[in-house]
């Protein structure tokens, strides 16, 4: 198994185990990481997901070059299958995800690495983290999505001069730019993780889920067109137990105070 998944109350850890490899995103580990998407998705009791990979040099060096090389040369048709299609499902997997996606970056985030930070609603990083879009040198542009991702994210002028140079990015730098929310010692960045969705969780599911879907569909909409999404999330919540329970507990505290 090159994914493997560990509980601990209602947040999971899902580990990228090809250590030997930096964590390449062969096929069948893309395969695997959308299956345990789907059965997380599917359990009402997880509440949180963090996203690592395994060991300290890498979160994912990207995708799994043989593997790649392998559908490149069966021509256009069977890379896109192969390649773009299986790497845009699962970066969109995670940016749809109704559950909070946290990437705790252990090493590079190259490539496809980089790729599923981009794509995740929140990443820290450990301080000797790098980012890179390596794939120019290969002679293609990003396949899983991050052409579009990185520029809305950071901005156009940054984001193309990490995709046109292929130059690697430090953690630091990576924050500066908003592309992870915070850098950390390494021996810290597991329970940094978990500490970020502890903060989340212990909101109401639905509101959560509210705001993740909120952000990620309005986020590249004109602002009318997002406001509009912004109100069907709100109206989805207005009969949830989430709702009448975080008004009862307010007002309970108003009428409490003197």
């Amino acid at each position: 198994m090159t994914v493997h998944i560990d509980r601990d109350e209602h947040v999971v850890t899902v580990t990228i185990d090809r250590e030997r490899k930096l964590n390449a995103l062969d096929y069948p580990t893309i395969d695997a990481l959308l299956a345990s998407l789907d059965r997380i998705d599917s359990d009402g009791s997880v509440r949180a997901i963090v996203l690592t990979g395994a060991g300290r040099r890498a979160f994912s060096a990207g995708a799994d070059i043989p593997s790649l090389a392998g559908s490149i040369a069966g021509g256009p048709e069977r890379a896109l299958r192969e390649i773009v299609r299986r790497g845009h499902a699962l970066t969109r997997r995670i940016e749809e995800f109704p559950k909070p996606v946290i990437v705790a970056v252990n090493g590079l985030a190259y490539g496809g690495g980089c790729e599923i930070t981009e794509a995740a609603p929140l990443a820290v990083a450990a301080e000797h983290a790098t980012f890179a879009k390596p794939e120019i040198s290969l002679g293609f542009p990003p396949p899983f999505g991050g052409s579009q991702r990185l520029p809305r994210h950071v901005g156009r002028k940054r984001g193309l001069e990490i995709i046109l140079t292929g130059d690697p990015v430090p953690a630091a730098r990576a924050a500066e730019i908003g592309l992870v929310n915070a850098v950390v010692p390494a021996g810290e960045l597991l329970d940094t993780a978990r500490h970020l969705a502890d903060r989340i969780i212990r909101h109401a599911p639905t509101a959560v889920a509210a705001c993740l879907r909120a952000v990620t569909r309005g986020i590249n909409l004109p602002v009318d067109e997002g406001l509009a999404v912004e109100a069907a999330c709100f109206a989805a919540t207005v009969p949830t137990d989430g709702v009448r329970t975080g008004l009862r507990r307010f007002l309970d505290r108003s009428v409490a105070s003197p």
